[in-house]
């Protein structure tokens, strides 16, 4: 959450760099900074919620063979099970 927190952020501060602010500084130009400000800030977006998206489900599969005493298995059982980060609704 971290990620998406900091992207909203930078996007925020390169919008007040870009269109709120009307100084300027003889060392940097203010709206190429709001740019940039603000494309970092959307790609950390879009990197943070494409990591929340895959950290949130897994799958897990299990294997089980239950054995006679002797000789083949008896029989297989394969569970599959989802797991989630919060209960699904």
């Amino acid at each position: 959450m971290t990620a998406i927190g900091a992207g909203l952020f930078l996007i925020a501060l390169g919008a007040i760099l870009k269109y709120a602010i009307t100084a300027e500084a003889s060392w940097i130009r203010l709206d190429v900074a709001g740019i940039v400000l603000m494309l970092v800030g959307a790609a950390s977006l879009l990197l943070g919620l494409v990591i929340y998206n895959n950290r949130r489900r897994g799958t897990v599969l299990t294997k089980r063979r239950i054995w006679e005493e002797h000789g083949e298995p008896e029989e297989e059982i394969i569970e599959e099970r989802t797991t989630y980060d919060e209960p699904p609704t």
